[in-house]
Order: C-alpha cells, then structure tokens, then sequence
C-alpha cells in the first residue's frame, strides 16, 4: 500500500480525489495526460484498495477507498511538509576540495 502511494504521480491522483469521486477522463485532462497513463495509474491504486470504482453508462468514476486511506493521506502530506526543507532554504553543496597532483 504505502509502497503504491510514494509514486508521486499516484499521490497526485489520490489527493485530487481527497474531496470526491472524479471521472477518469476528467483526471486525464485536469493532468493533461493520456487517459492510458492516468488508468494504469489508479489500476495500481484499486490493486490496493486505495481507490474504489463507480461506473455511469460510460464513464468510470474513482474516490477514495474510506476515511482510513483520506487520513493517511493527509498524514503523509503532512509530515511530507514537515520534513521536506522548501528549496530556498536548502543549502547549496559546497564543493570539496580537490587534491593538488605531486
């Protein structure tokens, strides 16, 4: 489970669907991705029970799971924020220094 949800294209999917069910063609192009792509994607996440299904004529909508998947998911965002510095306050590398040929 944990593994299928640090996929960060995954993840991207699954907080889309924190506030609800979202068709796939609408995720498909909210990601301005191919509809094959973002359905081998969530394929990934219902192996998982991640994700559930429901299907309108022909459409095919995606939600999350249950309360306990929503949850982990805002705590890993959450200590995601926490533990990632933000780009300006990561420090450049300092190069090492090189040795000098005899």
């Amino acid at each position: 489970m944990l593994r299928a949800m640090g996929d960060p294209e995954r993840l991207r999917l699954m907080t889309l669907l924190e506030p609800g069910e979202v068709c796939v063609s609408a995720i498909a192009a909210y990601f301005n991705e191919q509809l094959s792509t973002v359905s081998q994607r969530l394929k990934v996440l219902r192996n998982e029970d991640l994700v559930l299904t429901r299907r309108s004529g022909k459409h095919l909508y995606y939600r999350l799971a249950d309360g306990h998947v929503r949850h982990i998911l805002a705590n890993a965002l959450s200590h995601a924020a926490e533990v990632l510095p933000s780009p300006a306050s990561k420090p450049l590398p300092v190069p090492l220094p090189t040795e000098s040929s005899p």
